[in-house]
């Protein structure tokens, strides 16, 4: 089954303002409310991750409290269980006495919050928090409710941890900076960026620093809900950035008087993708009674490639989004903790085996990155064929006449250098394999860091899609009177245009840029 909006027939009439989802602004989520009761799925931490309220079902709080109580009783029973009552990676086999289990849940915070570097957005870590709530809600793991309750209160005040971006190779340090927060250590951000100690902001919250119970270190800091959060933004994202791909590619096909042949129903269907079939319909509809087209007809026998096989490319894009979040829903649907806590109170079971390693997640979101830079590779393709008087049949650089103008020509060498980066970011995370923990851990997933470089590839895509949007729209400019745009593309022209007007070397393009982006990731053409 393909779980993706991305594979219905779209209809485009306009352009939607208020769809971003990767800016930290609210876009009307704050209104929406996301009800905890059975696994949620990857537009649900999405949401959630924007402004959305989480609130944990009867159903899934009484799942808490059984696994729970199933941890008390391995801990009176005294059952062998790692993390409970042994130490943590190569100490797995030292036991730990009843009175010192809850230095050893502290202690792993202590020791594992050794995040670095810049500290995620706000989005980002709302993001983590949510998929580690849903993690909980299984009622596998053996939280007290009372700690998913404070999660959720810091979800709904605002009060968001200080979560350094670098350090992890699966998903340790994230989540022991988020869980810091609960024993009052670490520090938090308001929605006005203001720092604070967690201490100070658990106070103004009326809560009290939490005491760590058995087993509830470990599971606080274990699982893929740190690569299951960041991959559903980085969903959420993709999906709004393959919607403009198609929408740009067509604007720019029209400029360069592609011939529509290349996206023939026909044709397209001898080739066996949904992605393809939904990208044919796409930019048929989008391209549908426009004056340039038509007036185009039988020009050439065959368009570059970065045109004809905008179907090709943009469809694989797709389908691997398809299978992409599939597999996210399947993680966020499944128990990621370890150890995993089962059965009775009368015959608790306890596994200590390795459900918190992320390689199918790892592996999908090294395939998502490939995917969209390969989009955003071509997308810089036609922008040099837009800016190039060789084969555009418009005016050099889209600039105005007389040499003193450079127009887009330097914005291109800007696209260029944003797909030799992703080029290198695209590396496969999942292969860079590691050992950690005196050969405990001697095979690493990297599913986080790889999450880290897909949210960064498609922050990459968007500005290559809004420099390619900002040179076709000018390009629209520069055509001659007679010639109409197609209804739909002219849509998107003339809203453009609304925010950015034509640029004729008279304001650092830097500017229209950053505008452009801001417009492709707030903005989101209707479908």
């Amino acid at each position: 089954m393909l779980a993706s909006s991305l594979l219905q027939a779209p209809s485009i009439d306009s352009v939607v303002i208020g769809a971003g989802l990767n800016d930290g602004i609210d876009h009307g989520y704050k209104t929406a409310v996301v009800n905890l009761d059975a696994p949620l799925g990857w537009r649900d931490i999405a949401r959630i991750a924007n402004g959305a309220k989480l609130v944990l079902s009867p159903d899934a709080r009484a799942r808490i409290d059984h696994a729970r109580a199933l941890v008390e009783q391995i801990v009176e029973r005294r059952i062998r269980a790692y993390g409970v009552n042994t130490g943590v990676g190569a100490l797995c086999d030292v036991v730990v006495s009843p009175s010192e289990q809850r230095t050893l849940s502290r202690n792993i915070l202590m020791s594992h919050a050794v995040g670095v570097g810049e500290p995620l957005r706000r989005e980002e870590t709302r993001a983590i928090i949510a998929a580690a709530v849903n993690n909980f809600a299984h009622g596998n793991s053996g939280v007290r409710v009372e700690l998913v309750d404070l999660l959720v209160t810091l979800l709904d005040s605002g009060a968001i941890p200080e979560v350094p971006a670098f350090g992890s190779v699966g998903y340790l340090s994230h989540m022991a900076h988020i869980a810091l927060v609960l024993i009052g250590e670490g520090f938090v951000r308001d929605d006005n960026s203001s720092r604070c100690s967690a201490a100070h902001a658990l106070q103004r919250l009326g809560r009290e620093p939490l005491v760590l119970e058995a087993k509830e270190g470990l599971s606080v800091v274990n699982g893929t809900p740190c690569v299951t959060g960041l991959a559903s933004l980085a969903l959420a994202r993709t999906e709004r950035l393959l919607q403009w791909a198609d929408t740009i590619s067509a604007m720019t096909f029209e400029n360069l008087r592609g011939q529509a042949a290349a996206f023939d129903s026909d044709s397209l269907a001898l080739r066996i993708s949904p992605g393809l079939s939904v990208v044919g319909a796409h930019l048929r509809e989008l391209l549908a009674d426009s004056g340039i087209i038509a007036a185009s007809f039988g020009r050439s026998t065959q368009d570059p490639l970065s045109l004809r096989t905008i179907p090709h490319v943009h469809g694989a894009a797709r389908d691997v989004f398809a299978t992409t979040a599939e597999v996210v829903n399947r993680e966020l649907a499944s128990v990621t903790d370890n150890p995993v806590v089962t059965g009775t109170l009368a015959a608790p079971r306890v596994f200590s085996q390795a459900h918190a390693v992320g390689a199918s997640i790892g592996l999908a979101m090294d395939s998502l990155s490939t995917a969209v830079a390969e989009v955003a590779a071509m997308a810089e393709r036609r922008i040099d064929r837009l800016v190039n008087p060789l084969v555009s049949g418009l005016p050099a650089f889209l600039a105005d006449s007389g040499g003193t103008c450079s127009g887009f020509m330097i914005a291109q060498y800007t696209a260029a250098s944003l797909v030799a980066h992703n080029r290198r970011l695209a590396m496969p995370a999942s292969l860079d394999g590691g050992i950690t923990s005196g050969l405990q851990e001697d095979h690493l997933c990297h599913a986080t860091p790889a999450a880290l470089k897909a949210l960064e590839i498609i922050a990459n895509a968007e500005r290559i899609f809004a420099i390619e949007l900002l040179a076709t729209t000018q390009a629209y400019d520069l055509q001659p009177a007679d010639l109409a745009r197609a209804p739909k593309t002219d849509a998107v022209y003339r809203s453009v245009r609304a925010v950015i007007s034509r640029y004729r070397d008279d304001r650092p393009l830097a500017g229209d840029i950053a505008a452009a982006v801001a417009f492709v990731c707030e903005a989101a053409p209707a479908f």
